[in-house]
């Protein structure tokens, strides 16, 4: 079943110079990027979307990190989307990450691990909605 996910190349990965190679991974994966733009996350929108580790030691520096440069966020959207890009992505601490998944290749740390990953259908749908209303959104494909 195709469906999306969501995803944000983080700012050592942009700060690196990385994103190209990482977006050319999740391309030849199979994915189609039917959103993307470039931002800044402010404190607060930084907070909120990892307000889930609200209170857990690391949250302060988590929001930190997350707004020390921009960031890369995206929907993706191929069969079996969220598990898919887990996969390719890797285990959070990239020393355990598989050879050749993202975290492996461009992460620095498990706290600066390069890209988030959706863990699910419902989690990637809210995310997205942080930044990305309906119309932003590509429903086609659109080949030049």
């Amino acid at each position: 079943m195709t469906n999306r996910t969501f995803t944000i190349l983080k700012p050592n990965a942009v700060a690196a110079g990385n994103t190209g190679k990482i977006l050319d991974m999740i391309l030849r994966d199979g994915f189609t990027i039917r959103a993307m733009r470039m931002i800044f996350l402010s404190r607060n929108d930084a907070a909120r979307f990892y307000a889930i580790h609200k209170g857990k030691p690391f949250f302060a520096d988590l929001v930190e990190f997350m707004t020390s440069g921009p960031v890369i966020v995206a929907i993706l959207e191929k069969e079996n989307a969220v598990a898919s890009l887990r996969t390719l992505v890797g285990n959070t601490d990239p020393a355990k990450a598989a050879e050749g998944t993202i975290r492996r290749l461009f992460a620095d740390s498990l706290t600066r691990n390069a890209i988030h990953a959706s863990d699910s259908d419902e989690n990637a749908r809210q995310e997205w909605s942080q930044f990305f209303t309906p119309d932003q959104i590509m429903e086609t494909d659109y080949y030049l």
